[in-house]
């Protein structure tokens, strides 16, 4: 499927969103990992110039909406660290395995985060990918192969499965070369993608793994994870981490700023939660009892692991109905469903999981979409 436009308008932190509400801003966040000083930040800037309502993304991003002044935000996100290049910062698109090094007996990909991100704003032509191409590091567990990234890899000891659109393409490259395995198939993807945004729009893909050598069965795809590790978790050291799903995805800047004073490392999981890691027992029981009453859930039996929504009216002028609301109701009421619902505002169905039913507001109640993002 080819596009209209050859490229997508995509927010990033300079190339801001024009929404109902206002300037929309979207900071890209490599692996999800944040500091808790970059997290402070952005609640300040939210606070001071913008919405204080921060939203998680499904990609492991923050969005800060009705921004008032772009200068003042982007500066704050500069001196963060969290705007590390003007050129390619709509295209530091990178998901991977959140637990990866700290639960688990899979591979540690944290280095490997960082490293792309490096190779991915050092390469020119990748300026021009579009922002929507995502670009996946899985670390064996199974649990970011399946979102379907353009550009990924699973790691099993010490060989790469290299995959394209979530499916298998039967390359294993050393996991040494993992990176500039996927850098070479962004860049193909970038000089010959025409108007197509995304890898699994086009009808042939050889182009993009021609020189690399199949040496395993192509086609292996994995099941799509909807639900975020919650609760308290051990980790491999002994020392704990602590999983918060964020309902339907609003981070409030007082509760980001709670976050950051626990002073730990972060990720932003691509399931709209947040996990804190590092901490002894005392200081994981501390934060507990202080961020479960603030709306951070813990439980993984919690109904509001089983919702999602788009932003919704009146932040989107596209929407039919405020969508959170109408989730939020439906968790108070206790309704229960069998799987995933996401409730949306039109047929975009943006920030749609993977599996689940994607509900569309009609402005008389909801429909289900014919057919999954």
């Amino acid at each position: 499927m080819a596009r209209t436009r050859d490229q997508d308008a995509c927010p990033g932190a300079l190339q801001v969103h024009q929404a109902a509400d206002g300037a929309l801003a979207r900071v890209r966040l490599p692996g999800g990992m944040i500091t808790a000083a970059q997290l402070e930040s952005l609640a300040l800037a939210a606070t001071q110039w913008a919405s204080p309502a921060m939203e998680l993304t499904s990609r492991g991003n923050v969005q800060i909406r009705a921004v008032s002044d772009t200068a003042a935000v982007t500066e704050v996100l500069a001196a963060s660290g969290l705007l590390p290049s003007e050129t390619h910062e709509r295209v530091r698109n990178i998901v991977a395995s959140p637990l990866s090094g700290r639960v688990g007996a899979d591979a540690d990909i944290r280095a490997m985060v960082g490293a792309l991100d490096r190779a991915i704003q050092g390469q020119p032509a990748l300026a021009g990918l579009p922002g929507r191409f995502l670009f996946g590091i899985d670390d064996g567990r199974g649990d970011v192969s399946g979102l379907g990234a353009d550009a990924g890899v699973q790691i099993t000891g010490d060989s790469a499965a290299l995959l394209l659109a979530g499916r298998d393409t039967g390359v294993r490259v050393p996991a040494a070369d993992a990176v500039p395995t996927l850098v070479a198939v962004a860049d193909r993807f970038a000089i010959s993608r025409g108007t197509h945004w995304r890898i699994s729009e086009l009808d042939d893909t050889e182009q993009l793994l021609t020189g690399f050598a199949l040496t395993a069965e192509p086609g292996a795809t994995w099941p799509p994870v909807s639900r975020p590790p919650v609760g308290w978790i051990e980790q491999n050291d002994g020392r704990v981490a602590l999983g918060a799903a964020v309902p339907l995805g609003v981070l409030n800047a007082r509760v980001a700023e709670y976050l950051a004073a626990i002073n730990a490392p972060m990720v932003i999981t691509p399931w709209r939660s947040v996990l804190v890691f590092d901490l002894t027992e005392d200081v994981a029981d501390v934060a507990l009892r202080v961020l479960a009453p603030m709306g951070l859930v813990f439980d993984e039996n919690s109904p509001w692991l089983s919702v999602s929504a788009c932003t919704g009216s009146p932040g989107c002028e596209r929407s039919a109905a405020d969508v959170r609301a109408d989730a939020a109701a439906a968790v108070a009421a206790a309704e229960r469903a069998a799987g995933h619902r996401h409730f949306v505002g039109c047929d975009r169905a943006c920030g749609s999981p993977a599996i689940g039913d994607v509900l569309v507001a009609t402005g008389d109640g909801y429909r289900p979409r014919d057919t999954h993002p």
